[in-house]
């Protein structure tokens, strides 16, 4: 299994968002404060004109009540409109769009700030058009508040680079000598590298882990090894016995119990080939891995397959049919196609009812068909559940654990396999998986 990652497509995200986070935060701070600014500063200016305003109403007021009549506004921008007065005509047009409000626009930049007198006395209008101070600078406050919160977003920003670069710069390095480590080689002085703070406190733990995961490694490639030795050793004495107990003149009886015992000496070694090649890594070598390598010929490497086995064959008197076409190929390695087929011929072996079995190939499918028992429904098919170890049929004498193991060998190798049943016959077939959507590697027995 190749655990490698390709980092070349990686960018500093992290850093990036530090960044944009503080300048974002940074260019909405300014315009809220911008945007609360002007609003100040125009409603000071309005307040300014309404208190003008009613300082005048006041003194009208005090006018009339003293008995002296309407007297002149004291502001020359302010102006008396008594009751059945005709107001100014671009001053009348904005009132009749916007009857209640108190300030309106008029024709060629003209403002008017309103103040009704009490009891319909009449109108107080101030047309400020020369007294505005906000409207003339405007553009210059804009200006002055976006070049401030323009300098001030490239503050943050740098001080955004400079706070991502101090925090996520250890986070890129580990994640970089994370990416790079092999399976042979866990980096186990990680924590020496970094400070003591929280990446430092990671980098301890993924030392830790690394340290386990290479005793791990270690306990498997010993037990691999030596379960090799100590499980092939005994098989081969076991099988020498029995070819030479075969050449001797043994009675029925005996006979009989010899070849279930070579029966039973070649299921187990084919199991145990099967278990320690599941138990080695899958090579990442390209031009080994199924579907990639070179096509051989399949009819070939069954008949080698008959041939190695035809004495056990001969002896439970199977009647093995071939329907394999001879310009036939297949791209699958050599060794994974003799263990597989191996396998599943032992397990049609193990579950036969009749002496018939079928051995058939096309574009597609490499099957194997003998008579049985109907399987399990979760066998059936390539659903997930047919991967479970210990599923078996009632007259299964096994653990149920073949089909499974063989399974994930066929999986391991990108290739997929399917249990049928129909008519009384069981049906294994092997055939392409799709290619994995991630990209990951397929391996090879080696």
């Amino acid at each position: 299994m190749n655990l490698s990652i390709n980092t070349t497509g990686y960018r500093a995200r992290l850093r990036q968002r530090l960044m944009l986070a503080f300048t974002g935060y940074t260019v909405l701070v300014s315009a809220l404060f911008g945007l609360f600014a002007m609003a100040f500063v125009y409603t000071v200016e309005d307040q300014f004109f309404d208190s003008a305003l009613r300082q005048e109403a006041q003194a009208q007021d005090i006018s009339l009540r003293a008995g002296r009549g309407w007297r002149e506004p004291a502001q020359d921008f302010i102006r008396l409109y008594r009751p059945g007065q005709a107001l100014p005509e671009d001053l009348a047009q904005a009132r009749l769009r916007e009857p209640r409000s108190r300030e309106l626009s008029g024709e060629q930049g003209r403002h008017y700030h309103l103040w009704p007198l009490p009891e319909d006395h009449g109108l107080l209008v101030a047309e400020v058009s020369g007294q505005l101070i906000v409207r003339p600078m405007r553009r210059q406050l804009l200006v002055w508040l976006g070049a401030w919160g323009g300098g001030l977003a490239l503050l943050a920003l740098g001080l955004g680079w400079w706070l991502a670069r101090r925090t996520s710069a250890p986070l890129a390095r580990l994640a970089q000598a994370v990416a790079q480590s092999r399976p042979e080689q866990f980096p186990t002085d990680l924590a020496a590298r970094y400070g003591d703070d929280e990446v430092g406190l990671l980098a301890a733990h993924l030392a830790q882990q690394n340290q386990r995961t290479r005793e791990f490694i270690a306990r498997e490639q010993a037990f691999s090894r030596d379960a090799s030795h100590e499980l092939r050793t005994p098989l081969a004495v076991l099988s020498l016995a029995c070819e030479r107990l075969a050449g001797q003149s043994l009675p029925p009886a005996q006979t009989a119990t010899l070849n279930s015992m070579r029966a039973a000496l070649w299921q187990l070694q084919q199991t145990v080939e099967l278990l320690l090649a599941l138990s080695r890594e899958a090579s990442p070598n390209p031009s080994t891995v199924a579907g990639q390598a070179q096509p051989l010929a399949l009819l070939p490497q069954i008949e080698q397959l008959v041939l190695a086995h035809a004495p056990l064959l001969d002896q439970q008197g199977i009647e093995l049919e071939l329907e394999v076409p001879p310009a036939l190929t297949r791209s699958w390695p050599p060794a994974l196609t003799q263990l597989l087929l191996a396998n599943l011929l032992g397990n049609a072996l193990a579950h036969r009812q009749t002496p018939q079995i079928r051995i058939s190939a096309d574009a597609q499918h490499l099957s194997i068909a003998n008579a049985s028992a109907a399987p399990p429904e979760a066998l059936l098919g390539t659903d997930a559940a047919g991967r479970q170890p210990g599923l078996k049929g009632e007259g299964s004498a096994g653990l149920g654990l073949g089909l499974s193991i063989v399974r994930r060998l066929a999986e391991r190798h990108g290739l997929r396999l399917e249990l049928q049943h129909a008519s009384g016959w069981t049906t294994v077939c092997l055939m392409d998986a799709p290619p994995p959507a991630d990209g990951a590697g397929t391996g090879t027995i080696v």
